[in-house]
């Protein structure tokens, strides 16, 4: 037997992995997903045996449904129970700006049915470019904090700036203000020397659906993708920066680094902090006492409104996903457009194609060179029918453009951490700020087309006669892109 097994260790094997296979097939089809990607994880299990079963493992299996984020949902229904009164808005701030935005009001409609999602207009708000003055920004306040400070982040390593910040927290702990502070245990990087520190000084810290080996799932499936920080309940940020040196252009990064974050003052941070105590219920896994000073009133100088959508595996819509499709299919004079990932769905794709041939002027400035060999293949790959439409296409090629923004028709704006692919609408735990307020609007307008000038627009006589050889590589990414 011990023989035959030795004669036949490779035929075994084989047999053994296709088997699982089926099993696996079966599953999927059960799970009744989305057809591209059903297709593409078969395509991927029959033909690439042992590699397909890693793949599936670590990428495909649907959480979605199961019980550990049907349990978060039911725990962030309690806590909109428990917080509800603090996040009531008057139904007349309601009416007053209807006039004002015309047809994007339905963008307001569309997430003012959920409790997790209200419209709030004393905001001030400020639109930060790139990650220095963020940092500039942001490390004040944390300075300046006098009760509490809630941190959560996809990325935070104890390099130079992640030290600097954290020493501040370990700081304002010991002096015993609440320090909360949640971070993505796969896209984060923190020594055991930093964490020991963390919680000798009384930081109350924990990771996010921690993994054994965080190196070896660099992109597993459900990592909390969003990045809140609060301060004292009155001021919250929100955007694509997280906080590691390599989002600060200070002359040490070899790739300078464009991105964009919302600093936010006002009613808005109190449902940022809504998400951010149910993710802190989740992680801690305690029960979570809802204190009136976590819900500050505040007075802000001006009333700029602004909607919070929040999107994960424990809500039942693609909340930010249809926001944004909702913005583009109402969209008269321009859709302005950045992403560093654009492996969009169908919906996204003639939403835009349909826009940009009754008129409306659709640009979409995406990186020149990406971070990922699949991820600039696959999206190559979508750029074709775009340009059939007469959408503009332009590639970044200052260094890499990582912001996560679109401006609608000098009305609406969104800065957030939600990525225009599959990952960020129906994978990872996103939040975007969504912003009806001409001036924002202008301003963030104002900072895409300078960065066009930074930027070389896509001939699309010249992309069409690219090599075959090119073609062959965006076809064989674009089969993966359903589980990007």
């Amino acid at each position: 037997m011990l023989e035959f097994i030795k004669d036949n260790f490779w035929a075994i094997l084989l047999v053994v992995n296709y088997l699982l296979a089926v099993s696996v097939v079966i599953t999927i089809l059960l799970n009744n997903i989305n057809p591209t990607k059903t297709v593409a994880y078969i395509l991927v299990l029959v033909f690439f045996p042992f590699l397909g079963l890693i793949v599936y493992y670590l990428f495909g299996q649907e959480y979605r449904k199961s019980k550990i984020f049907n349990r978060k949902d039911i725990s962030n229904t309690n806590i909109v129970k428990s917080v509800g009164e603090y996040l009531r808005i008057e139904e007349q701030k309601f009416d007053h700006i209807n006039s004002e935005l015309d047809d994007k009001v339905k963008l307001i409609k569309l997430l003012k049915a959920s409790q997790k999602s209200p419209l709030t207009l004393n905001n001030k708000v400020d639109i930060l470019k790139n990650g220095e003055v963020k940092f500039e920004r942001l490390l004040e306040d944390l300075k300046k904090a006098k009760n509490y400070i809630h941190l959560e982040y996809y990325i935070i390593k104890d390099d130079t700036i992640g030290s600097e910040l954290l020493n501040i927290l370990s700081d304002k702990a010991k002096s015993g203000i609440e320090v909360k502070l949640s971070y993505d245990d796969v896209g984060s990087k923190l020594s055991s020397a930093m964490k020991q520190q963390l919680n000798e000084s009384g930081v109350e810290c924990f990771p996010f659906m921690p993994v054994i080996f965080s190196s070896l799932t660099g992109k597993s499936n459900y990592r909390n993708h969003r990045k809140i920080a609060i301060i004292d309940g009155v001021i919250g940020y929100i955007g694509g920066i997280n906080i590691s040196d390599t989002y600060v252009n200070n002359g040490n990064n070899s790739v300078y680094w464009r991105d964009t974050h919302l600093r936010i003052y006002g009613d808005a941070v109190k449902v940022l902090q809504f998400h951010f105590l149910t993710t802190w219920e989740f992680v801690s896994s305690n029960a979570i006492d809802v204190k009136k000073k976590y819900f500050p009133e505040v007075k802000a100088e001006s009333n700029v409104a602004v909607q919070i959508a929040a999107s994960g595996p424990d809500t039942n819509w693609a909340n930010i996903m249809e926001a944004i499709l909702t913005a583009i299919n109402n969209a008269e004079e321009y859709i302005y457009l950045t992403t560093p990932y654009f492996i969009p769905n169908d919906q996204i794709i003639t939403a835009l194609q349909i826009a940009s041939k009754i008129g409306v002027d659709v640009k979409l400035l995406i990186p020149k060179v990406s971070d990922s060999w699949v991820a600039e293949n696959a999206t190559n790959s979508y750029l074709n029918e775009l340009m059939e439409a007469d959408v503009k296409i332009y590639r970044y090629n200052k260094g890499f453009i990582h912001a996560k923004t679109l401006v609608v028709d000098n009305v609406f704006s969104t800065i957030g951490t939600c990525n225009l692919d599959n990952r960020s609408f129906n994978i990872n735990f996103e939040i975007n700020a969504l912003i009806y307020n001409k001036d924002q609007s202008e301003l963030l307008k104002a900072h895409f087309l300078e960065d066009l000038q930074n930027s070389e627009r896509i001939n699309f006589e010249t992309w069409k006669n690219r090599s075959s050889f090119s073609k062959l590589k965006e076809s064989f990414a674009r089969l993966w892109s359903p589980l990007l």
